[in-house]
């Protein structure tokens, strides 16, 4: 059988036109798709959970329920963290509102000196437009989690898929082998485990960062005298989650939080100044040596897919988007006819510079 072969300006139609389908198709299926992929995941992580409560003659559904019930439990607990604190955080500005009406009323002057524009905040804010801004702020905290799922849809599929996944993942494994029927099953197996690996190597590597991160922020933030250290510790580690733009927004609640409590500029100053320590040691170190190769996209790939992954699902594209280029990466790695985007998602190889002469 003789293989069609386009011209090389039909292909790149066909590609064009292929990823305008899988864009509409994301948008279109939001609802469904973001929990199953974060379910996916999520189940991947769990596996080795499972495999273990099984080589202990545990029933797989009975393990899988565990590993589900306990994962829950954390992120459940983590939302509960997030709101509480941010709740109690109206407690610590009961004398913040002299002090941020004084900075607004500096800055109206500024802008009256030197632009001749009158700010209209002259005379500050009130008390209590400030309470109930953070009580408010609570239930935005809600709104945000629920949004990042898709729906009150989502959060219901998403433990449910779960659940299936874990116990079906064999099955499924079976059945991407069978659609691969010129290749050996052993062999398509291995590489499905392999693409496994790859993603719970990089989820686990990544927890692995946050927990340092989070030590070393709290730690930072306790030596500083800022209040709620655990919380601002932790939220910024959890951010960085997301590359380039998550240790950015990490370092701006601790140090606005900062700047508006504590009696010197020197304090939010060195907020800043911290968290850009630890981020440079994050990026050179840490993440090298625990994250490693597991990923290894270049840096251009990575923001182009931040900003569609943002474009498409918001902050839950942003953060699904690096393990889903990773396991494309590997896909495109199988075939030889699709190694070049392999080569265009992964980093630059670096010649050395001074090569070594014979001895």
């Amino acid at each position: 059988m003789t293989e069609l072969k386009l011209p090389g300006h039909l292909r790149a139609l066909t590609i064009l036109l292929l990823l305008i389908v899988i864009v509409f198709i994301l948008i279109i299926g939001r609802s469904l798709l973001i929990p199953l992929m974060l379910g996916g995941y999520i189940a991947m992580l769990l596996i080795p959970a499972c495999t273990w409560m099984e080589s202990k003659k545990i029933p797989r559904p009975i393990a899988a329920f565990v590993a589900l019930l306990t994962s829950l439990a954390a992120i459940v607990g983590l939302i509960v963290l997030v709101i509480l604190q941010v709740k109690s955080f109206s407690s610590d500005f009961e004398d913040v509102t002299g002090r941020l009406n004084k900075y607004l009323s500096d800055i109206d002057q500024l802008a009256t000196d030197w632009f001749g524009a009158n700010l209209g905040i002259k005379n500050g804010i009130d008390k209590s437009q400030l309470f109930e801004l953070l009580e408010s702020n609570s239930e935005t905290v809600s709104n945000f989690l629920l949004s990042t799922i898709g729906s009150l849809t989502g959060v219901v599929l998403l433990p449910v898929f779960i659940f299936f996944l874990l116990i079906y993942r064999d099955h499924l494994g079976n059945f991407i082998a069978r659609l691969f029927e010129e290749e050996e099953e052993g062999n398509v197996k291995s590489k499905i485990k392999d693409l496994r690996r790859v993603v719970q190597y990089y989820i686990i590597g990544m927890i692995k960062v946050m927990g340092i991160l989070a030590v070393l922020n709290t730690a930072v933030l306790y030596a500083l005298g800022v209040k709620h250290a655990i919380f601002f510790g932790l939220f910024a580690a959890l951010l960085n989650i997301i590359p380039y733009l998550g240790p950015f927004l990490g370092a701006i609640l601790p140090f606005i939080f900062s700047f508006l409590t504590m009696d010197s500029l020197f304090y939010p100053l060195m907020v800043v100044a911290s968290f850009t320590v630890i981020q440079l040691i994050e990026s050179n170190f840490l993440t090298p040596k625990i994250v490693g190769g597991n990923v290894s996209l270049n840096a251009l790939v990575t923001f182009l897919g931040l900003l569609i992954g943002g474009a498409i699902w918001g902050v839950i594209g942003m953060i699904l988007i690096i393990p889903t280029l990773a396991i494309l990466k590997r896909i495109f790695e199988l075939k030889n006819s699709t190694k070049p985007f392999a080569y265009l998602f992964g980093e630059e190889e670096v010649k050395p510079i001074f090569k070594r002469g014979k001895k």
